[in-house]
C-alpha cells in the first residue's frame, strides 16, 4: 500500500494454487497407490534443482522458496497485478508520512506445534531474522527501526524513512513469518527448524531424504476453512531432465515449475492433451540469467574488458541456440516485465567482434603466440542442461576474441561456497531474481554495502560506486512514483556503464502440470505458493 492508504478486505483470502491428481505410482517412494486413494490424495511435484534448505528466511534461492512456501506464510500475498492480498494479516494501514505501517493479524492462527501466532512473532521475525540474515533483508528492511506490539493481533512497523518497496516484500517466500519460541536464544542459521520448518502453512514437514524427496503432510489445524484438500505433497528430485520427462509421461509426476523439462520438449508438451503448460507464475520473481564479474583483480577489473565481453556475445543467437526462443534479451538489470521501472535508454553493447578486439587491445591485453589473451574461470550451478549449453556457447564466442573460458559446473552448495564464501571465481552465471521491485531484488547486487561474505546471492563482484549507492538509496525512500521511476532509470544507466554484471536474458520459465491438475496458476508467485486450495480430479 502507498502512503495515506488503508486496506480492509471485503472478500475472503485469495486462493493461490489449485492442483490435483489421482495418485502416486506404487513403488516410486515408500508409499503406493493405496495411499493415493485417501480422501485428499497425494500430489507429486518436482523442484529444479533440489533445495539445499527447507525455509527461505535465510536462503533466497528459488528451489528453497518453492518447498518453503508450502509450510510457512507471509503477512500478505499478491494478485497478478501485484496488489497485496490478505494472508496472515487481514488489514493494514500506512501512515500519511510513510513512517509506519499497522498490520491487523488474522485471529486463530496456530504454528504447526500448536502455539498461537502473534505479533511477537512478527516483530522477532522481521527484526532478528529477516533484517539481519535474509540475503535481501538488509536492504529491504534497512529503514525498519522497531515493531510495536500493543496486543497479540497488532504489529506496527516503525520506519526511519519511507520504504515504498516494503509492501512488495511481505509474501511467504520473500519474508516468511517464523516462530519466536522456536528460534529465540538459538543460533538462527543452525537452528534445526531451518530444515524441518515450524510454520503456519497448510502443510507440515514430515521427512527430507536428500537426493530423493521431501514429504509434507496436511496441517489439520490450518486457518483456511476447509483447506488444504490434499493429504500429502511429495517433492521428488530428478538429476536428469529426461528422467522428469519420463516421469511426467508415466503419470508418476504431476507438477513442476521453473522449467522442469528440457526446452526442446516444451512444444511437444504444449501440444499434448495430457498436459497443461503455463508461462505465468514468475511475475513476483522476475528471474534473469546474468554473468557476474569478479572485479577484485585480473582482467575483469577493467571496465573495457567487461564491455568487450558483452560486445563479443551474440545474444540474439544465444537466445535461440541456448533457450530455444523461450527468453528475451535484456537491455539492462531491469526486465521489460516491470514496465513502471524499465527503460531502454541505457548504453548498449551490440554484437561486434571487431569492437571487442579493439577494447581488449586498448586495455593492454594483446593476443599471445597461441592467439589467447587471457583465461577466465566461469562457474555455474548444475541446475539443468541450459547452463551447460550457455557455457559452451560463451566459450565459443569468447574464443573468437582471444579469451579462453575454463567452465565449471557444480552443485548449488558448492556454487554458493565458492562464489559467496570464497570469491574464487572470475565469472559466475546464475539466475538472479529482481522480484517485483529493484529495491528488493537489484539493490543487493549493486550496492556497495550489500557485500557480505558468506551470504548467498548478494554483491559478490566487489562492485562499489558512490553514485550508484546514492541512486539506490534515494530510490529506496522516494514515495513519488514518477521520481522513483526516474531514479531507477538512472540505476539502469549506471549499471550498464560500469557493467559489474553482464545481462544476458530473462528466461521464460514454464510450469508443467498433468491435465488433471486444475487451477494451479492463480498468483504471481507460481509454484512458490501454498497449494492450500488444491483439489484432485478423478
Amino acid at each position: 500500500m502507498t502512503a495515506r492508504s488503508k486496506f480492509v478486505p471485503t472478500l475472503s483470502r485469495r486462493g493461490l494454487l489449485a492442483l490435483g491428481t489421482a495418485g502416486v505410482v506404487a513403488g516410486m517412494l515408500p508409499f503406493g497407490r493405496a495411499m493415493a486413494q485417501a480422501s485428499g490424495g497425494t500430489l507429486v511435484m518436482t523442484i529444479v534443482p533440489e533445495p539445499n534448505a527447507m525455509v527461505s528466511a535465510f536462503n533466497s534461492a528459488s528451489p528453497v522458496a518453492v518447498i518453503s512456501g508450502k509450510m510457512v506464510e507471509g503477512l500478505v500475498s499478491y494478485d497478478f497485478d501485484l496488489t497485496p492480498q490478505p494472508k496472515l494479516a487481514t488489514a493494514w494501514e500506512t501512515a500519511p508520512d510513510g513512517l509506519s505501517v499497522t498490520f491487523t493479524l488474522r485471529q486463530g492462527v496456530k504454528w504447526h506445534d500448536g502455539k498461537p501466532f502473534t505479533s511477537a512473532d512478527v516483530a522477532f521475525t522481521l527484526l532478528e531474522l529477516i533484517k539481519k540474515h535474509h540475503p535481501r533483508g538488509r536492504g529491504v528492511f534497512a529503514a525498519l527501526q522497531a515493531v510495536d506490539t500493543p496486543d497479540p493481533q497488532t504489529a506496527i512497523l516503525r520506519l526511519s524513512r519511507p520504504s515504498p518497496a516494503l509492501m512488495a516484500a511481505l509474501d511467504g517466500w520473500e519474508t516468511p513469518m517464523l516462530p519466536r519460541h522456536v528460534y529465540e536464544g538459538t543460533d538462527y542459521l543452525k537452528n534445526p527448524a531451518n530444515n524441518a520448518p515450524v510454520g503456519t502453512g497448510p502443510f507440515k514437514f514430515q521427512d527430507w531424504q536428500p537426493g530423493s524427496h521431501v514429504i509434507l503432510v496436511r496441517n489439520d489445524d490450518y486457518w483456511g476453512e476447509g483447506e488444504p484438500h490434499l493429504d500429502r505433497v511429495v517433492a521428488r528430485f530428478y538429476g536428469d531432465p529426461s528422467a522428469r520427462v519420463a516421469a511426467f509421461e508415466a503419470g508418476e509426476l504431476h507438477l513442476g515449475g521453473d522449467g522442469p523439462i528440457p526446452l526442446n520438449e516444451v512444444k511437444r508438451f504444449q501440444d499434448s492433451p495430457d498436459f497443461v503448460v503455463e508461462t505465468r507464475g514468475t511475475e513476483l520473481n522476475n528471474s534473469l540469467d546474468i554473468l557476474e564479474c569478479n572485479l577484485r583483480s585480473g582482467p575483469l577489473a577493467k571496465v573495457e574488458v567487461r564491455q568487450a565481453l558483452l560486445h563479443a556475445i551474440d545474444r540474439d543467437l544465444m537466445l535461440n541456440t541456448v533457450w530455444y526462443g523461450l527468453a528475451e534479451v535484456l537491455t539492462g538489470p531491469v526486465p521489460r516485465t516491470i514496465p513502471k521501472f524499465y527503460t531502454d535508454q541505457v548504453p548498449a553493447y551490440p554484437h561486434d567482434t571487431a569492437k571487442a578486439e579493439q577494447l581488449l587491445d586498448a586495455a593492454g591485453f594483446p593476443r599471445g603466440a597461441d592467439g589467447t589473451r587471457f583465461k577466465l574461470r566461469l562457474i555455474a550451478p548444475a541446475i539443468g542442461d541450459t547452463y551447460d549449453r550457455a557455457g559452451q556457447f560463451l566459450s565459443q564466442q569468447f574464443r573468437r576474441i582471444g579469451v579462453a573460458l575454463d567452465l565449471r559446473s557444480v552443485d548449488v552448495p558448492t556454487f554458493i561456497r565458492t562464489v559467496y564464501g570464497e570469491y574464487d571465481f572470475d565469472l559466475s552465471m546464475f539466475p538472479s531474481s529482481v522480484t517485483a521491485d529493484p529495491s528488493i531484488g537489484s539493490h543487493r547486487f549493486f550496492h556497495s554495502k550489500a557485500v557480505n561474505k558468506g551470504t548467498p546471492f548478494v554483491n559478490a563482484s566487489g562492485y562499489a560506486n558512490p553514485e550508484m549507492d546514492k541512486v539506490l538509496d534515494a530510490a529506496g525512500t522516494e514515495i513519488d512514483p514518477a521520481k522513483r521511476a526516474a531514479l531507477f532509470h538512472d540505476f539502469q544507466r549506471i549499471a550498464m556503464e560500469d557493467l559489474p554484471i553482464l545481462p544476458l536474458v530473462r528466461p521464460i520459465y514454464v510450469t508443467v502440470a498433468s491435465a488433471r491438475v486444475k487451477h494451479f496458476m492463480n498468483g504471481p508467485e507460481g509454484m512458490r505458493g501454498t497449494l492450500a486450495p488444491t483439489r484432485l480430479e478423478a
